[in-house]
């Protein structure tokens, strides 16, 4: 029996009315903790140029591409298998292979070289820039969602230099027999504070509403073109008291490729994460101690990559 599809919240980034818009995002962070993104202003050429160029770096050799294996700064390429995303699966390694990007004003990042993809660099520069933009506009409307200030989180030195990660994705068709069980994804919530998700219109994702019920519903998000998904990661639920809800998500095999492209967008690794005053109250105090975001993050990734 096939899960049931699930019909997310649209959010029309090109409307005027932010209260709208912001009480529209409140009420999907509370119910789903995802959410669709319209009119969001990046063309159809970038993300076409995107997927282009991400499919030419994945149909390299893999001797090709381990050359540039994902560093200790979490830049570069991570093989099928190379990490398992469900700490608690029986199977040990996730199917996707991927490539992260970071802050591309620093010089951590692993680049192909011209000769190999003469339009690589280029191309993930400008859908970084874009897709980070789009990050920011939705970080001010959250800030609104939240009775906060719209520029509350730049305020508080989260968007000083942010810690964001363009993650490109694919997943394998055809699966042999010994892969069977595994997942593109296991089953995970992200770690930061949003992630904007665009994809091939490839189907696969699904999502569990309510982690802790047994056995768990699993949903299918449709694919709306032109929109992007986003969703709450663990330290925007830290920051809301569970206010809002980080989901826990997955992409199962469906015996077709895929390709993807992650954006988490997380703070500054030295702000400081702690209860907003507009998410707790007497009979509902702070759940989760004050934690440094680059800490959070950093244990997380490194219980990731243990397994």
């Amino acid at each position: 029996m096939s899960p049931p599809n699930l019909y997310l919240p649209l959010i029309d980034l090109s409307s005027t009315d932010r209260a709208s818009v912001a009480q529209s995002i409140r009420q999907a962070c509370m119910d789903h903790g995802f959410f669709y993104v319209i009119n969001h202003g990046i063309d159809d050429f970038v993300v076409n140029s995107l997927f282009r160029e991400s499919k030419k770096f994945f149909d390299l050799p893999l001797s090709e591409k381990m050359k540039l294996e994902r560093s200790k700064d979490h830049r570069g390429y991570t093989a099928p298998y190379s990490e398992t995303l469900d700490t608690s699966s029986k199977f040990k390694g996730d199917l996707k292979e991927s490539f992260y990007v970071g802050p591309i004003n620093d010089s951590l990042n692993q680049w192909l070289s011209k000769e190999s993809l003469p339009a690589w660099r280029v191309t993930m520069e400008s859908y970084y820039e874009k897709i980070l933009n789009v990050g920011f506009r939705l970080i001010s409307l959250i800030a609104i969602a939240l009775n906060l200030d719209e520029n509350f989180f730049t305020k508080i030195g989260a968007l000083d230099s942010p810690m964001g990660f363009l993650r490109l994705l694919h997943y394998p068709g055809e699966i042999p027999e010994s892969d069977k069980g595994k997942y593109g994804a296991s089953a995970h919530s992200d770690y930061g504070m949003i992630t904007l998700l665009v994809t091939d219109g490839m189907p696969g994702l699904q999502i569990c509403r309510e982690k802790d019920r047994s056995p768990q519903l699993w949903e299918d998000v449709d694919h709306v073109e032109r929109a992007l998904i986003v969703n709450i990661g663990d330290i925007m639920e830290r920051w809301t008291n569970c206010t809002f809800r980080s989901t826990l998500h997955r992409v199962v095999a469906v015996g077709q490729e895929r390709y993807s492209a992650a954006f988490f967008l997380d703070p500054n690794y030295e702000c400081v994460v702690e209860c907003l005053e507009t998410c707790c109250s007497v009979t509902s105090p702070p759940r989760f101690p004050p934690i440094k975001s680059g800490d959070y993050l950093e244990e997380r990734l490194r219980l990731t990559y243990s397994q």
